[in-house]
C-alpha cells in the first residue's frame, strides 16, 4: 500500500512545477472574507490571513508573479467606488511592500451578475492578464481560490487550480462541487505554497 501511496504524493506535487503564475482571489484568500451579504470597502475592514506576507515573499523569491484577480460587486452596488477600491489596494501594496512582499499586477471586476464578460467565473479578468503578460497562459498558471467560481473560472481556460477550505469555518454551500473540479486543496495561502509552489 505505502508503495503506491507515495508516487501518488509525488506526482501530486510535481503538477506544478512548471507553474510561473499564480493567481489570486482576494476575499477568503488574502484576507478575511465579509459576512454573507456584506463587503469589505476600506483598509480599516480589511483583515489579512495569517501567513499571507510570507507566502507572497515566497512566491516572489521562487521568480514567479502573483497577480490578484477579484470579484468586486460592492462597486456596483454602490457601496464603494473604484476609488476607494484603489486606495485599498495601495495600501495592501504598501503593506506587502513593508514585509518584502509585492503583487505583480491586480485586476478587478466592478461589476454586477451578468454585466460582463470579466466576473468570474467568466474569463476576462484572465484574459486581460494574459495581454498584459504575454509569457502567461493557462498552462503555466494557477488559480488559487476559496469558491466554486474561482475554481470554474480556472475549469474554463484549462487552467490548474487550488482550492481554499478553511477548517474553522462552516462549509460553502457549493464546496463540493469546487473541490471536485480543483487540481488540489490547502487550507490557507502559506499552506498551498508550502505544499505545492516551493
Amino acid at each position: 500500500m505505502f508503495g503506491i501511496i507515495a508516487p501518488m504524493i509525488s506526482r501530486r506535487v510535481n503538477n506544478f512545477a512548471n507553474i510561473t503564475y499564480v493567481f489570486l482571489d482576494r476575499d477568503g484568500v488574502l484576507n478575511r472574507k465579509a459576512a454573507d451579504g456584506r463587503y469589505v470597502s476600506s483598509w480599516e475592514q480589511f483583515e489579512l490571513l495569517p501567513g499571507v506576507e510570507e507566502a507572497i515573499a515566497r512566491l516572489n523569491r521562487s521568480g514567479r508573479k502573483a497577480i490578484v484577480v477579484t470579484n468586486q460587486r460592492g462597486v456596483a452596488l454602490g457601496l464603494y467606488s473604484e476609488a476607494d477600491l484603489q486606495a485599498l489596494h495601495e495600501r495592501l501594496r504598501a503593506h506587502l511592500a513593508a514585509h518584502s512582499a509585492r503583487l505583480d499586477a491586480i485586476y478587478y471586476c466592478p461589476h454586477d451578475s451578468g454585466q460582463c464578460n470579466c466576473r468570474k467565473p467568466q474569463p476576462g479578468l484572465f484574459e486581460q492578464a494574459f495581454r498584459d503578460f504575454p509569457d502567461a497562459s493557462a498552462g503555466n498558471s494557477v488559480m488559487v481560490g476559496d469558491s466554486l467560481s474561482d475554481i470554474e473560472a480556472a475549469s474554463r481556460l484549462g487552467m490548474r487550480s487550488i482550492l481554499l477550505t478553511n477548517p474553522a469555518e462552516p462549509p460553502a454551500p457549493d464546496g463540493e462541487r469546487a473541490a471536485r473540479l480543483a487540481t488540489a486543496s490547502a487550507v490557507s495561502l502559506l499552506d498551498c505554497v508550502e505544499r505545492y509552489l516551493r
